[in-house]
């Protein structure tokens, strides 16, 4: 059976010329038209199940979130085309059913709205999966069918090993907001560890923003010219396992994933006469392993990858990026000050470096930074927290300030101010395109 990729959005149309203005309408990617086919399918599966019981749902939970944001990027724009204010909504649902066995069923919906940069305008289904478990002997197992989100990892700065879900990188440039992955998750636990195994098709392609938006590219993404290394396109069948466990005070994870990259190469080329850049995204394999240290006040950590298969920045030739096989790791750890200032407040220090050995030719921002933040928590019952954060090259003299302030207003109001600025970033560094995009980011949050 053949599905149609998307649902086109009339109200997301969008083309670029080479000065950055409107051109000829091309449609945009919206919510893919697979989703209301899957949804069906999941919600019959699980009512058929209830019915064979003799059952129907035990309970009904809902919450949701609605947020408004407002960004200000004060400084010029770097790119024609570009806003230096932007605002709009999002809404996040969920909803939970449980049958009287503990089977059960999670929808999370998601819609964002900007008013300033079209691309950031996207629905997508964080979650929707059946899950069912059971024992095996002394061990339990679990089996989660369906789009859900997966996070492997523990260091603050950069999340390297988490690989299963693709970034939904037009929410926040952390790339720690994720798009939902469809999935077949079984997971076999005991008191020895945890053991998962994953199997995914259907690959999301990552976001970026439009010609309008800040923290992007010189060249738009023209996610229209995508394509794959595998014939089988987004609907290559890719493979995950992951084995986890505590050892005395280490915390160990050790994940393989054979499939998509979810980190695309972004091919310089010619639509019409307008110069963009083509997502291409690769097969790889990728060897993961995350551990923790715990000894009382101090946590030390770290993230480390080999990954085969994938492209470098550099150009051979024939024009075309090199095939380079690399290894990364991110290595540090926090102290925890409990209690500081004889009261509630807890402060928390960070220290991580960041390397990837391909040097410049990384396809990323992280190939030898040093991260240092600090967080104080209140403690209140606002849940009051401040956080200051600096990541410094090690390679060259540029480097990001950032500083945020988190409080909750009352039971359902929550305030999140976020700043960013950057500083000296050098024209070779891969975070130059983003040199004038420092901001200021406000988010207002309901949730029910």
């Amino acid at each position: 059976m053949m599905f149609p990729e998307t649902i086109q959005c009339p109200a997301r149309e969008e083309s670029f010329s080479p000065d950055g203005e409107a051109g000829s309408r091309v449609p945009v990617p919206c919510l893919p038209a697979i989703i209301p086919v899957f949804l069906g399918a999941l919600v019959s599966l699980y009512v058929t199940m209830a019915c064979a019981d003799g059952g129907f749902p035990g309970w009904v939970e809902y919450s949701g979130r609605l947020s408004t944001e407002a960004w200000h990027f004060p400084d010029s724009a770097a790119y024609p085309g570009q806003r230096s204010y932007a605002g709009g909504l999002a809404l996040e649902t969920t909803v939970y059913m449980e049958d009287d066995d503990g089977r059960s069923i999670t929808l999370t919906p998601f819609l964002r709205y900007d008013a300033g940069d079209p691309e950031r305008t996207h629905a997508d289904i964080r979650e929707a999966f059946l899950l069912t478990y059971g024992d095996v002997g002394d061990d339990e197992w679990e089996m989660r069918l369906g789009v859900d989100q997966v996070f492997w990892g523990v260091v603050e700065s950069r999340p390297l090993v988490d690989i299963v879900n693709q970034v939904d990188i037009v929410e926040h440039p952390n790339e720690k907001t994720k798009l939902g992955q469809p999935m077949a998750h079984f997971t076999l636990s005991g008191e020895w560890g945890a053991l998962e195994f994953f199997g995914m098709t259907w690959h999301r392609e990552r976001t970026y923003p439009g010609v309008h938006g800040r923290l992007r590219t010189g060249q738009v993404v023209d996610r229209n010219l995508v394509s794959y290394e595998s014939a089988a396109e987004e609907w290559h069948v890719d493979f995950a396992s992951r084995f986890s466990g505590r050892f005395g005070p280490f915390d160990i994870g050790l994940s393989l994933f054979d499939g998509t990259n979810r980190e695309p190469v972004l091919v310089p080329t010619l639509s019409g006469s307008r110069l963009v850049l083509a997502p291409h995204y690769e097969q790889i394999r990728q060897y993961g392993l995350d551990a923790q240290l715990t000894t009382g006040s101090l946590l030390l950590k770290l993230e480390a990858i080999h990954r085969t298969g994938a492209k470098n920045s550099r150009l051979d030739q024939h024009f075309n990026f090199e095939e380079e096989d690399y290894s990364a790791y991110v290595a540090g750890g926090e102290y925890t000050f409990s209690s500081v200032w004889d009261s509630n407040a807890d402060l928390v220090l960070f220290a991580e470096w960041l390397h990837d050995d391909r040097g410049q030719r990384a396809t990323n921002v992280f190939e030898n930074d040093l991260f240092l933040a600090a967080r104080l928590g209140l403690n209140d019952v606002q849940s009051t927290e401040f956080v200051l954060s600096v990541l410094a090259s090690l390679e060259n003299s540029s480097y990001i300030l950032g500083a945020e302030f988190k409080r909750r207003l009352t039971d359902y109001w929550f305030l999140h101010v976020e700043a960013s600025t950057y500083h000296e970033i050098a024209e070779a560094d891969t975070v130059y395109p983003v040199r004038r995009d420092s901001f200021l980011r406000v988010n207002l949050d309901y949730n029910f």
